[in-house]
């Protein structure tokens, strides 16, 4: 049995001499592992199209009950972001996570969606600062994997917009600071109203349009900050790209 399919690179890890166990997101079959033989040896025809983050339309086969690539031809290597160290790292980031919250076989094109567009925005947008980058791909993939926040109005009294609003990171919602001890136990995080405007259009805009807005300043460090607890708050663990990506913040 053979499938051709678009993919992206999210994992690889060396395998024998010359081998590669990569896992794709596939536009077609959703996540998949596949074994990439002989893809380390010089010259091999497949090599470009097996390295982290490649975008490439792969010929797989099913060899002995498992997914081998045949073929694989680049379409899309954002030479941008391996250029840069940061960039590189972030976009690593991403990938860890959305190979999180993928599921084996299942198709996710909007997932698959968010992180090329975001790799994307590394490549070609270098106006975008990278916390905004960061924070738009985290509220997203949060987002789509069914933790939408709840940001129309304060999740206590009602009152939109909320007053000198708070995020409650294990909730989930959006509420007014006098209103912090109907909500629960948990950490709460300011968002201020640009703050908030910023994650609206993140949720609930246009896909296409993900990093069409501009934000800096404390707003922006609020976006930011809140995005990164929240994920790591609701997924309930932390992520080494990540641990590296900020270590190049420090250095």
């Amino acid at each position: 049995m053979h499938i051709t399919t678009m993919a992206l690179v999210l994992r690889t890890v060396d395998y024998k001499e010359t081998d590669k166990i990569l896992t794709l997101l596939t536009q077609d079959q959703g996540k998949l592992t596949a074994s990439a033989r002989g893809c380390r040896k010089k010259g091999s025809a497949i090599a470009a199209g097996c390295q982290l983050l490649a975008w490439a339309e792969v010929v797989l086969y099913d060899y002995q009950g498992r997914w081998s690539v045949k073929e694989a031809a680049v379409e899309r290597l954002f030479q941008g972001v391996r250029d840069d160290i940061e960039r590189l790292a972030l976009g690593c980031y991403f990938a860890e996570v959305t190979e999180l919250l993928a599921v084996e076989g299942e198709e996710n094109p909007e997932l698959l969606s968010l992180i090329l567009n975001s790799l994307h925005a590394l490549d070609k947008l270098p106006e975008k600062p990278l916390p905004l980058v960061k924070a738009a791909f985290e509220w997203k993939a949060m987002a789509l994997a069914g933790y939408e926040p709840l940001i129309d109005g304060c999740a206590v009294c009602g009152a939109h917009p909320s007053e000198n609003p708070r995020f409650h990171l294990r909730e989930g919602v959006l509420h007014c600071a006098k209103c912090r001890g109907e909500v629960g136990e948990g950490i709460s995080m300011p968002l201020s109203l640009p703050a908030l405007a910023a994650l609206e259009h993140i949720v609930h805009g246009d896909p296409k349009r993900l990093f069409s807005f501009r934000l800096e300043g404390e707003p922006l460090k609020e976006l930011a900050d809140a995005a990164e607890a929240y994920l790591h708050t609701q997924l309930e663990r932390g992520f080494s790209t990540l641990d590296y990506y900020k270590s190049l913040q420090l250095s």
